[in-house]
């Protein structure tokens, strides 16, 4: 007898429940019918960040980054590359720290990029500074693992 995973539509905010037996890769959102994973990472509001973090059984990689920073755009090709190498293991999403700024003070952002990581509907991990997209796979990777173990 096999389980459900709970994954959150990044276009609608859909709660989908896709059985454990079925690839999350060729799911698609019952809500809205768009594919549930597109190897690129969403920009999120306040509301799809708390549904993403707190409702998915899907870890979620948030890149914090705001328009003007130089970093967080050298950055933005290479965390979509981690997209296309880590989805449907990790959701990975962008979030807006300039259009989000109650979020971003939330999280105690000090500074960007910074992504955070989130497993089982809290933080696991957090790292400032602008990667490369192996080094972002890397990162989580070996994040996740740590957070299990």
């Amino acid at each position: 007898m096999s389980g459900n995973r709970q994954i959150v539509c990044p276009h609608c905010g859909g709660i989908n429940r896709v059985p454990d037996d079925r690839p999350a890769e060729a799911a698609r959102c019952g809500k809205c019918k768009t594919p549930l994973f597109a190897g690129k990472p969403a920009d999120v509001d306040a509301a799809m960040f708390e549904k993403q973090t707190r409702q998915s059984d899907v870890p979620v990689l948030v890149d914090v980054w705001a328009p003007w920073c130089g970093p967080c755009r050298m950055m933005a090709p290479e965390f979509e590359a981690a997209a296309k190498a880590l989805e449907p293991e990790i959701r990975l999403i962008k979030l807006n720290s300039e259009a989000q700024p109650s979020v971003a003070g939330q999280l105690g952002i000090r500074g960007i990029p910074t992504m955070l990581l989130y497993a089982n509907g809290r933080e696991v991990a957090r790292v400032s500074g602008a990667m490369q997209a192996r080094q972002i796979v890397s990162w989580a990777r070996g994040q996740l693992g740590s957070a299990k173990g």
